[in-house]
């Protein structure tokens, strides 16, 4: 009868990278309350995705993969955010509502002439919202086909703007005005 292989087992994953494990995660997040929770976090992901592992040769990428996404996922959790509403902006006046109207026309008109499959790409995500994964799978194409489209996209659009306006920014880098290059002011 032929040796069959048992999977992998979440004790046997603790015993031998739990020591390396905690000095990676403590080596990257500075609270020690919160690296502990992080660490418990990645084991609560291999714990879960444990049978999904499907070349047992590779278990020290996978495990690090997982822990290095759940730092990846603290840090982001710990970006303070502020919602566009709630940014103060007391320059803002009626030149620049107007300006934003003519530049949202302006970039709807080079949105309406790209390729279809760019055109499709930025308008789910920019305007509607859907994350990359989220493009790919409505789309049913790889995420890596989705970030590639939309950052084709993004640099197909950013070429038409540049070629057909001059822009003037402040020194925030937000524009001040701008003008068609072939028609002058």
């Amino acid at each position: 009868m032929e040796d069959e292989k048992q999977p992998v087992a979440v004790e046997e994953v603790y015993e031998r990278f739990d020591s390396d494990l905690k000095r990676f995660i403590r080596r990257n997040v500075r609270d020690p309350d919160a690296a502990e929770d992080v660490l418990q976090e990645v084991y609560l992901k291999i714990q879960g995705r444990i049978n999904t592992l499907k070349d047992e040769e590779k278990i020290r990428a996978w495990v690090y993969r997982i822990a290095r996404n759940a730092i990846t996922d603290h840090h982001r959790a710990r970006t303070p955010t502020m919602e566009l509403e709630e940014v103060p902006d007391e320059t803002r006046d009626a030149h620049d509502e107007g300006l934003e109207q003519q530049l949202s026309t302006t970039v709807k008109d080079m949105l309406d002439g790209l390729p279809p499959d760019h055109r499709q790409a930025l308008r789910l995500t920019e305007y509607e919202g859907l994350t990359q994964r989220e493009l790919a799978d409505r789309l049913g194409i790889s995420v890596s086909g989705a970030k590639s489209r939309v950052q084709r996209a993004r640099a197909h659009l950013k070429t038409l703007l540049l070629d057909c306006c001059h822009f003037e920014l402040d020194r925030r880098g937000r524009v001040v005005n701008y003008y068609d290059r072939n028609r002058g002011q």
